[in-house]
């Protein structure tokens, strides 16, 4: 092991560095998606309910495997077969995409069941100050709502850096990817993901328990 961690521990630190950098630019682009459809939801336009309803199932319904392979290569043929010959996502575009878009559909879920926690009153006793709709949600509701949702965003941070190991499947060097080569050069299984583990093991307690320190802030500021 201490064989393994001399050699390749460079490789592995740029690795989670890599699966850090994945996991937060999906996470931003995932909250505005999630915050677009998770407010379609909870509106009054039937059309716009309709569209995010359909978004958060079709997405959430389809495996992230499924989702990465059809961004990697099904988009760039699909776009290819259109003349833009030239046209090609690199495994960090492809896998942004992916992972966006799948955690943007449980971001808009998590945007909606904490704008519907907020107490219809105070919606209403805003419209009644003459406020308008747009204006109450954006001044009155959605403040109180983002104390109710920072846990879950932080426990979909903690998902979502999980997922990234799925996206070794289309060649993106995360930290998985490089333990698949690291194996492959040391035939080192056990010491290897073992390292593998550990650090993912860290990270994710490191998050779990800044997740769970914000969590009782927002519960004593109520």
């Amino acid at each position: 092991m201490a064989m393994i961690i001399q050699t390749y521990g460079t490789m592995m630190i740029r690795a989670l560095g890599q699966t850090l950098l994945l996991t937060l630019l999906s996470l931003v682009f995932a909250m505005v998606i999630g915050m677009i459809f998770g407010l379609m939801n909870v509106g009054h336009n039937r059309l716009l309910n309709c569209i995010g309803t359909v978004y958060v199932d079709a997405v959430r319904g389809v495996p992230l495997i499924v989702l990465a392979y059809f961004i990697y290569f099904g988009v760039p043929a699909g776009i290819q077969g259109l003349g833009f010959t030239n046209f090609r996502l690199n495994a960090l575009q492809a896998g942004t995409i992916a992972l966006s878009m799948n955690c943007g559909a449980y971001m808009a879920e998590i945007i909606r069941a904490s704008i519907q926690s907020v107490d219809r009153g105070q919606m209403e006793a805003s419209r009644s100050l003459g406020l308008s709709y747009g204006a109450s949600m954006r001044l009155v509701v959605i403040p109180q709502a983002i104390r109710t949702m920072i846990p879950s965003i932080i426990n979909q941070f903690i998902i979502t850096l999980k997922d990234t190991s799925i996206l070794s499947v289309i060649g993106f060097p995360e930290l998985t990817n490089v333990g698949k080569t690291i194996m492959g050069n040391t035939f080192k299984n056990l010491q290897t993901w073992a390292i593998i583990g550990v650090m993912y093991m860290v990270v994710i307690i490191t998050l779990s328990k800044v997740s769970k320190k914000i969590e009782r802030r927002v519960n004593r500021g109520r």
